[in-house]
């Protein structure tokens, strides 16, 4: 087993700025309840870029170092400095997610039973050759399964389903997700096809709308077309749906989507002053828009906007039911939950600067997958 991998870090430096490089890290020996994994596939998921970037402005972005061992630099605007203090001067490892082989394990038998396998993994610092884990971090997967068609099996899954789950449990029948033409707004329209969920689809292209449409999406609306309320009143009074989820976070959006749902809902019962009794919720899960949350109030009394988080749900339904999630994402790996990537990088490729350009935008049909072994 090597005992030195590469790893790609994320610095914070005490003049504001950011620097990413590779670094030859120590693979620790695997204890009793442990595994070494090679790892051969992490994706680029929007929640990785927050660590990986630091509140830097990555148009400032500069590399030095040779092609083999790049190291970026960028700056870090003055305003934002105190966003990332408490990691100043802290060699940071990054990536959420990935997958790849066992090939090393501890003693006990749940160690050794992993020994091979192809397995998907979660628990950070995923960006790096080799990770020594417990077996708890380790999904095995299907046989046949590659750690590409692995690699994106904790993140979006269980977020998709973790939406669907919320759904249930705070008692509405429908949903509405924004961005959704991306790998996870797929994902869930798949998940929603499969389990007879009605789904309401914002996009913002019209080859976003294709790209629905064409794995059976019933019910997508353009944000940018000038009939866009009119079409989600319409669906919105076809489905019911109540709650969303909102990955841009800032604008006007999820109020309109609460302006809609009232809407939908104030021409089936008496009016009041107040609004509908029925209660209407948006959870904003992501930050694509960086800019304020508008609430332009017009959506009665019965409304709550509030974040959402894949962690604090799964800490919330507990071990047993997340287990439950976890095997059946491992079970339809190649079907509900199959990714997509645009494009395959090394660990010295995603510190490319015509890379970082491209995955920072977070654009569909843009994500990127890291395979590090590749160019050893």
């Amino acid at each position: 087993m090597t005992e030195r991998a590469l790893q790609l870090r994320s610095l914070v430096t005490e003049d504001g700025r950011l620097e990413l490089s590779l670094a030859r890290v120590e693979v620790p020996a695997p204890a009793e309840d442990e595994v070494v994994v090679r790892i051969e596939a992490a994706p680029i998921n929007p929640s990785d870029l927050g660590l990986l970037f630091g509140s830097a402005d990555m148009s400032t972005a500069k590399m030095s170092g040779s092609a083999e061992n790049p190291v970026v630099t960028a700056a870090i605007p003055e305003n934002l400095r105190r966003v990332v203090a408490a990691r100043v001067g802290q060699s940071m490892p990054v990536g959420n997610e990935g997958a790849g082989i066992v090939v090393a394990a501890g003693s006990s038998d749940a160690a050794q039973a992993l020994k091979g396998r192809t397995v998907g993994v979660i628990g950070g610092a995923m960006y790096s050759q080799l990770r020594t884990l417990k077996t708890f971090q380790c999904l095995p997967l299907p046989e046949g399964t590659t750690p590409a068609e692995g690699a994106s099996c904790f993140v979006n899954p269980l977020t998709a389903l973790g939406m669907v789950e919320t759904m249930r449990l705070e008692g509405h029948t429908a949903l509405v997700h924004t961005a959704a033409a991306s790998n996870l707004g797929q994902m869930l329209n798949k998940l929603c096809i499969k389990d007879g969920v009605e789904l309401v689809n914002i996009v913002r292209k019209p080859e976003q709308e294709e790209i629905l449409r064409k794995i059976g999406a019933k019910h997508v609306v353009n944000s940018s077309a000038p009939g866009f309320m009119e079409d989600l009143i319409a669906a919105l009074t076809t489905t019911g749906a109540t709650l969303a989820f909102d990955a841009t976070g800032g604008g006007t959006l999820a109020g309109q989507i609460l302006t809609a749902m009232e809407a939908a809902l104030s021409g089936s019962g008496e009016y009041s002053r107040y609004g509908s009794t029925t209660h209407k919720q948006v959870y904003i899960y992501g930050g694509l828009d960086p800019s304020p949350t508008e609430l332009r109030r017009s959506f009665g009394m019965a409304w709550g906007i509030g974040g959402w988080l894949l962690t604090p749900f799964l800490q919330k339904i507990g071990m047993d039911e997340g287990q439950r999630l976890r095997e059946r994402v491992a079970d339809e790996i190649k079907t509900t939950f199959s990714s997509s990537y645009g494009r395959v990088i090394s660990l010295a490729e995603a510190l490319s600067l015509e890379a970082i350009h491209t995955y920072g935008r977070q654009a569909t049909g843009e994500k990127f997958l890291i395979d590090p072994s590749r160019g050893l």
